[in-house]
This record gives structure tokens, sequence and C-alpha cells, in this order.
């Protein structure tokens, strides 16, 4: 991998873990300040909606072959995520307000930003 490919994965990801950060955070404070569950949507939902769609990125980079995971199994999780964000919670307010949405949030959170740290803290090391 090239060294410009390097640092636009660096910028990427530096990005993407600030923005899932973020997330959490304001889950976290929704959370606190209405001691309830069912506000998870409310808090960094649209926020989630734009990082994972954006997260499409990562099937480009994979396509391009900047990362070795290859397409498909990116697309995959991708398209998945999507999906359920885009297509089911997005579009019924019912679901917005289900206990699971907030249990589903907070786990992509911390699973991406603790990926992306992993990633960050070891670039420059090969």
């Amino acid at each position: 991998m090239t060294r410009l490919s390097n640092i636009y994965l660096f910028f990427y990801n530096s990005v993407q873990a600030f923005g899932w950060a973020i997330a959490l955070f304001r889950i976290s404070i929704g959370f606190f300040s209405t001691k309830s569950v069912n506000g998870g949507y409310a808090s960094a939902g649209e926020l989630i909606c734009l990082l994972q769609t954006l997260a499409f990125i990562e099937v480009i980079h994979g396509a391009l072959g900047i990362v070795p995971s290859g397409f498909l199994f990116p697309l995959m999780q991708w398209g998945g995520r999507t999906h359920f964000l885009l297509a089911i919670v997005r579009k019924i307010y019912e679901v917005q307000e289900l206990p699971a949405v907030l249990i589903t949030f907070v786990s992509w959170c911390c699973i991406e930003v603790h990926s992306l740290h992993c990633d960050l803290s070891s670039w420059g090391r090969g």
C-alpha cells in the first residue's frame, strides 16, 4: 500500500471514529437524561444513518484493493446495516422507540470506535 493511501485511510478512519464516538456520546447523554432505553433513535439516529450510509466507501476501498478485505464482506455488512436503518428503523416510527434500537446503536458504536481505534493505533507500523 502506498504512503498516500495510508494517509487517506488514516484520515477516513479518524473521521469515522470521531463520528461514531459522537453518536455514542449522544446516546449516552440521551439515556442518562431520560433514564429510558426508548430514545436511541431520537438521540443519534440521523447521525448513525449518515455514518452508515457513508460507510459504503469501505466497500469501494475493498473493491479498489486499498484494504485486503475484498468487497463482498464489507458490502454484505453495509447492505444489512443500511437496510435495517433506512428501510426499517427510519421509516417505521414505532420501531424507533424500541429498546432494541438503542442496544443495536450502542453495540455498533462500541464496535466501530474500537475497531477504528485499533486501525488507527496500528497506523504506521506496517
